[in-house]
């Protein structure tokens, strides 16, 4: 039996040591039962590891845990303390002679798992990180580091162990390295899933990782040459860290060109692929050699290799096999390691190593309180982003498994870090929930609004494109809003893309954002392709239309960023992002395109469904623009008719178009309808409730005063000495709804550019409410999908508009007069 030295027997775990003798016999072709062989053993063992994994996945997925939780617990399932009790069912998946074939097959795997994390990893963007993240990634290594010397010197001191002597001292160096790393790949999944990614803390999180997560190499590059016995550590490092200059310098250049090269000629196929493979292996033989670790190669040959459309094509061929198959593997020999029976065989109390383990959590959130208070950012955003910095990842794991390895730790200190590891990266994710939900951070207020904004307050609006069409037509749009030095315009761009590989989310975070000041904007581009569908190609053309129209408007500021999720979630992303920057309207693109021959065609309906959940629970007012061909303002002179009915979105949507038409080059038509024959739905405008998604409660009558009280206001200041600004009333008698697109016909006149709607326009109004049911696009209310249409005969564009009410609990109901509930709201 193979034994550890410096560790009596007694503790270390049973299943730790196996019979290394081989029998050299070739009984697989004379066996009568094959199950008992090698290879089908390994097969039964593979597979019960995927499985396990794949079920705690599925258990703590609503958690938002990371897979590597679910893989490290199906690990320690396998140890001495859990499945170790039942020897029957452990031997029957675990045999001795079957556990060297597993640790063989994760050692090899955990290789291309590293090789990835390198992959999905910006070396440019480490290099020219702010000075900020440097000093925030600075302060939580240095003070974990010292936590960790501090945890191995009092559990000494506790449990009474022997003197301090060159093992205890490499102990202490790695207890400091584990506790100092962040998991960055893992904190970056972490970080989408719980849509704070592109949030200002996402961003500070994610790029302080990256630069802990590169530290943590290079500390594992100089830590393993010392955990040798004998050999020359100075030399194996000095011979490690040039090789890793040789290949960025020589290598990395030659990848490139010979990648691009090959990619732009599109002659890549997966034989390319596999020659990147066979590098992969060299890089992790010769750091082998020199005597570090194989994955310090491994990562390294991720990180010089280019990202963009290569990086997605590695990623998709490797990535779900590897993580999904090969780490759970890896996890299952480190679970054999594993003796929580341990903790419990000292003479300290059983709290002594649960206080240890919630301690250690400690001096990361620390570290980045303290940063965090120096550059003036609330205690909020320190502990949260003290909480993300402690996601524990791979790195940590390796460096405790070569700390078991070399016999560094006993099995009292080795479980307390696994637990600590664990521990710390479960809490991450229920505790950001609880302090950092950006929907309890920022205050509801009316100010979301443009009606309630003043008029010489900056206008704040959040535009979401997801080609370039669309973001010429919003600039015609916001070059409408006459944006004044007293009024300025500051305007925050969402590059929407649908996330359909692995790496484009991380790719994205990582670059340095251009961003608009003064009309001014630096874009930071990248040599390499960046993804295979353009989405490089289109964010900077994106950036350099808005960066042209900021410089020809001097009030006009603008920001650019990416937003990569999957559709169906996306919407989170856009609300958080949009909180955080205070705007006070969201500008969404219609699905619909027109064409040369001047229809509107649908050109992803996955648009449409982006818009619906956007004004599902939106955190300001809502504005969908249809673009039938909407021309700048610098060519021609824009004629707007503004259609008002009554009700909170129509009030909105006449303060946009009051301010729109304050630009020299506008004339606005107010056109207000006042309905009779038709009975306004009172019951359900007076008891509304909503199921949470509106709170304010208004009766008809109360609507009716607002109304009246903003068409004075506007007549009477609005339209004084302005010839640009005309308004009619008519009276109009609707009964069945078939009437309303004559009304419309009526009243369009092929010389109106733009109409403005509100999208609530008639919810009142049981006629409006029986055609909604209708609608082809529901997000723009009854008119708005009528004059969309294509056989209504106008050419003019359409501007959508609904606005933010502010949300409440819902107030009982006097059963006396009312026994129903309903489902709408002040969204009339």
């Amino acid at each position: 039996m193979a034994t550890i030295p410096n560790i009596t027997p007694k503790s270390v775990p049973h299943l730790a040591c196996y019979n290394a003798t081989f029998d050299l016999s070739n009984k697989i072709w004379r066996s009568d039962n094959i199950i008992d062989e090698r290879i089908p053993l390994l097969s039964v063992q593979i597979a019960y590891n995927v499985l396990l994994s794949s079920i705690f996945h599925h258990i703590f997925k609503p958690f938002h845990l990371p897979l590597m939780i679910a893989q490290m617990l199906g690990g320690a399932l396998l140890s001495s303390s859990m499945m170790g009790r039942f020897p029957e069912i452990f031997f029957g998946l675990y045999r001795a002679e079957g556990i060297l074939a597993v640790e063989t097959i994760s050692n090899f795997g955990i290789m291309y798992y590293v090789f990835l994390n390198g992959l999905q990893m910006n070396a440019d963007t480490i290099v020219g990180s702010s000075s900020k993240s440097m000093i925030i990634a600075l302060s939580c290594i240095m003070i974990p580091m010292l936590g960790g010397a501090w945890f191995l010197a009092v559990e000494r001191w506790v449990l009474g162990a022997e003197p301090i002597n060159n093992v205890t001292i490499r102990g202490y160096y790695f207890c400091c390295a584990i506790l100092a790393v962040t998991g960055f790949p893992v904190l970056a999944r972490l970080l989408s899933e719980l849509k704070i990614l592109y949030t200002r803390l996402g961003k500070d999180a994610l790029t302080a990782a990256m630069l802990i997560d590169a530290y943590g190499w290079v500390l594992f590059t100089v830590l393993i040459p010392f955990s040798h016995q004998g050999g020359k550590p100075l030399f194996s490092i000095m011979c490690t860290l040039l090789f890793i200059v040789f290949c960025f310098c020589v290598v990395r250049p030659i990848l490139a060109r010979v990648i691009a090269h090959k990619i732009r000629l599109g002659t890549w196929d997966s034989r390319g692929l596999l020659d990147v493979m066979v590098g992969l292996l060299i890089c992790s033989y010769i750091t082998d050699m020199l005597g570090s670790h194989h994955v310090v190669g491994a990562f390294v040959y991720g990180l010089i290799l280019p990202s963009g459309k290569f990086a997605d094509l590695m990623i998709d061929m490797l990535d779900d096999f590897v993580t999904t198959t090969i780490v759970p593997i890896y996890f299952a020999s480190f679970g054999f390691k594993l003796n929580l029976e341990a903790i419990f065989d000292t003479h300290c109390s059983v709290v002594f190593p649960i206080a240890m383990v919630v301690v250690l959590a400690i001096p990361k959130i620390l570290g980045s309180m303290m940063v965090t208070f120096f550059f003036g950012m609330s205690y909020r955003d320190g502990l949260g982003l003290g909480l993300l910095l402690n996601t524990k990842g791979m790195m940590a794991v390796l460096m405790l498994s070569v700390a078991w390895d070399k016999s560094f730790l006993d099995p009292y200190s080795f479980t307390i870090m696994m637990l600590a590891i664990l521990f710390m990266t479960v809490l991450v994710s229920p505790l950001i929930n609880v302090i950092y939900k950006p929907k309890l951070l920022f205050k509801q207020t009316q100010q979301r609004t443009v009606e309630k904004l003043r008029g010489d307050a900056e206008l704040r609006i959040a535009v979401c494109v997801h080609n370039v069409n669309q973001a010429a037509g919003m600039i015609h749009v916001l070059e409408a809003t006459n944006a004044t030095r007293i009024s300025p315009l500051q305007i925050s761009v969402f590059h929407l893309v649908e996330f359909t590989r692995h790496a484009t989310g991380l790719l994205v975070a990582q670059m340095d954002n251009p961003s608009g000041h003064g009309g001014s904007c630096t874009l930071k581009r990248v040599d390499h392709e960046w993804s295979s569908d353009g989405s490089q190609d289109a964010f900077e053309s994106i950036a350099k239309a808005f960066e042209e129209f900021a410089e020809e408007y001097k009030a006009v500021r603008f920001e650019i960023s990416g937003i990569v999720s999957t559709y169906d979630t996306i919407h989170e992303d856009i609300h958080n992002i949009t909180q955080e920057k205070r705007a006070s309207l969201i500008l969404l693109p219609f699905q619909k395109q027109i064409t040369s021959e001047g229809v509107l065609e649908t050109t992803n309906k996955a648009f449409g469904d982006i818009n619906q959940n956007v004004m599902l629970e939106p955190p300001c007012s809502v504005g969908i623009f249809v673009n039938r061909g909407l021309k700048s303002l610098m060519d021609t002179k824009m004629s707007i008719i503004m259609i008002f009915i009554g009700g909170s979105d129509d009030r909105e949507a006449l303060s946009i178009a009051w301010r729109m038409a304050g630009h020299s080059n506008t004339k606005l038509h107010v056109e207000r309808l006042l309905i009779t024959g038709n009975e306004a739905a009172e019951e359900e405008a007076f008891h509304n409730e909503s199921n949470g998604l509106l709170s304010t409660v208004m009766d008809s009558v109360m609507q009716r005063e607002l109304d009246d009280e903003q068409i004075l206001h506007f007549r009477h200041k609005g339209m004084h000495n302005n010839d640009s600004i005309t308004y009619s009333e008519q009276i109009v008698k609707i009964n069945t709804g078939e009437e309303i697109p004559m009304i419309l016909n009526k009243i369009d006149n092929p010389s109106y550019d733009l109409y403005i709607l509100g999208h609530g326009s008639g919810k009142n109004y049981t006629a409006f409410q029986t055609l909604l049911e209708w609608c082809d696009n529901p997000e723009l209310g009854v008119m708005g999908d009528i004059i969309a249409s294509t056989s209504f005969g106008t050419n003019s564009s359409l501007l959508v508009v609904q606005q933010y009410t502010m949300r409440k609990k819902p107030k009982p109901v006097c059963r006396r007069k009312c026994n129903s509930k309903t489902t709408n709201s002040d969204m009339l």
